[in-house]
């Protein structure tokens, strides 16, 4: 993993101190003419071998060491323009090389960025083209080492960018800065072992962060949560010596004098749910792949990550983030099946399921919420196997009965790729939790799990006020390395909401 250090600009610079220099080549029926240009510049000739196979498509990188008086390497990468081709390809293919490279002796690295003349079909804005570069040199030098005794020290790297549009490209560097860091952010916490990151240690990683970038934090502890009667939180939370938190994050922006005309920022409720780890309580999950559950606080890391991110960007809208954190452990003083339970909004719940808890600490936060008055509440979770059963692990489950919310949620998750998809909210699934003995049950059967519990939330919100329910339990988690997140926790969901903000900002 590189500490990057990322520069931009128009002028060629010398090539003489370069460790590495990466060139991109379009397959567009002037490969030979601009291989010609890269031997003229750089002062090396290479086989004739070697450029027949590149333009005849039988290889897509040619790699020279140590020419003559310039960089200590070059690396010629070719990009196909096929029907595969698109942002996210794009940031892939970008990440893989970044990855590659990242265990190699570099200093100092320069790339030339293709013209996005080039690309213009598949970006709707230049800036945008620029910021999925970057994106992509990111995602490919992540890692968490953070455990490991014979872990590699963090290599400086200076990354220059060459490209035509410099005013564009540093706006795009800035922003894709921010986000990015963000996301490593957001990713470092989700991959933290259980034992390190307890709810009280997890409100004191989250409140340190927003000190640095002027967010007021403020963390109820179990004897304010109870003052506040949050009984669903209380009750989740039961089973673990580690008690709950309940973190509230507030970033305001700069007010701006207008002159004859008053304006006042959105306020936005951002709601993450932040189990730290989740056995399933009583409901006890199966031992296989239960270490994953360390990744139950995915929403909640998402909520911080995304103020901080808005807060260092100065974006005009007011966020206000809520995560109740937990864990849900068995034990005698654990919460159980049949039990019911009392929430801040005064309405019960019939336990069914305690596996079925994240929505039991959605409830008090989204009440909460509602009592703040915000234009708007999102809220993100690793709700449910269900949703990951429907949609699988590259796409959220979108569940609102606003379509404007909707349309805009799709829309930057199809520009960012933090994709989500539009599943009903339909009253018909209302009957699916009701109880006979409570107001409402946490678990509303086989059938239509993922719909069910978003229902199951819908109770405990202000019916006027636009609500969202991300359902991440499948993107916020990959098992292999085939997508540029690689392995394991993703981050997913900073960079759609911080889309989001930026377009209704």
């Amino acid at each position: 993993m590189f500490e990057l250090k990322i520069t931009s600009g128009t002028k060629k610079i010398a090539y003489k101190n370069l460790s590495l220099a990466v060139k991109f080549l379009v397959d567009d029926g002037t490969l030979k003419k601009n291989i010609s240009n890269i031997e003229r510049i750089f002062n090396c000739k290479l086989t004739e071998l070697q450029k027949n196979n590149f333009v005849s498509k039988e290889i897509d990188e040619i790699r020279i060491s140590k020419p003559s008086g310039k960089p200590d390497e070059i690396i010629i990468k070719k990009i196909k323009l096929n029907d595969q081709f698109d942002a996210d390809f794009f940031r892939d293919y970008i990440s893989s090389l970044t990855e590659r490279i990242s265990n190699e002796q570099i200093k100092f690295l320069h790339i030339n960025v293709p013209s996005f003349n080039i690309f213009k079909k598949y970006f709707d804005e230049e800036e945008y083209y620029y910021q999925t570069f970057v994106e992509g040199i990111y995602f490919g030098n992540y890692s968490f080492d953070k455990y490991k005794s014979e872990k590699k020290s963090a290599k400086p790297l200076e990354v220059f960018f060459y490209s035509e549009n410099e005013k564009k490209f540093k706006n795009a560097i800035n922003s894709a800065n921010i986000v990015m860091n963000a996301v490593y952010f957001v990713r470092d916490l989700q991959n933290e072992p259980s034992n390190e990151l307890t709810p009280e240690l997890l409100a004191k990683r989250i409140s340190a962060e927003a000190k640095k970038y002027g967010v007021k934090a403020t963390v109820f502890d179990e004897r304010e949560i109870a003052k506040r009667k949050m009984g669903g939180l209380i009750a989740v939370g039961k089973g673990s010596v580690n008690k709950p938190r309940f973190i509230i994050l507030e970033y305001k922006p700069a007010v701006k004098a207008e002159k004859n005309k008053k304006s006042k920022a959105k306020k936005i409720a951002l709601v993450g749910k932040g189990m730290t780890f989740d056995t399933g309580g009583i409901s006890l999950k199966p031992a296989k792949s239960m270490g994953e559950m360390k990744n139950d606080m995915a929403g909640a890391s998402v909520v911080a990550g995304t103020i901080l991110a808005a807060a260092k960007n100065k974006l005009p809208v007011h966020l206000i983030g809520l995560i109740p954190t937990a864990e849900n452990m068995p034990s005698g003083e654990a919460f159980k099946p049949g039990d019911i339970v009392k929430t801040a909004s005064g309405k019960t719940i019939e336990i069914d399921d305690t596996d079925a808890e994240g929505r039991v600490i959605l409830a008090d936060a989204l009440y909460f919420a509602s009592q703040l008055k915000p234009n708007q509440i999102i809220d993100l979770a690793t709700l449910t196997g269900a949703c990951v059963v429907a949609l699988g692990e590259f796409v959220a489950g979108l569940f609102t009965k606003n379509d404007e919310l909707a349309d805009n949620l799709y829309k930057s998750g199809m520009k960012t790729f933090d994709r989500v998809w539009r599943l009903p909210l339909w009253d018909d699934y209302h009957k699916l939790n009701e109880s006979s003995v409570a107001d409402v049950k946490n678990l509303g059967g086989r059938w239509g799990g993922a719909i069910s519990a978003a229902k199951f939330l819908e109770n405990f919100v202000d019916k006027k006020i636009p609500w969202a329910h991300l359902d991440i339990a499948g993107p916020s988690i990959h098992n292999d390395s085939r997508h540029y997140t690689k392995k394991y926790m993703t981050g997913f969901g900073v960079r759609l909401l911080i889309d989001y903000l930026k377009k209704i900002g």
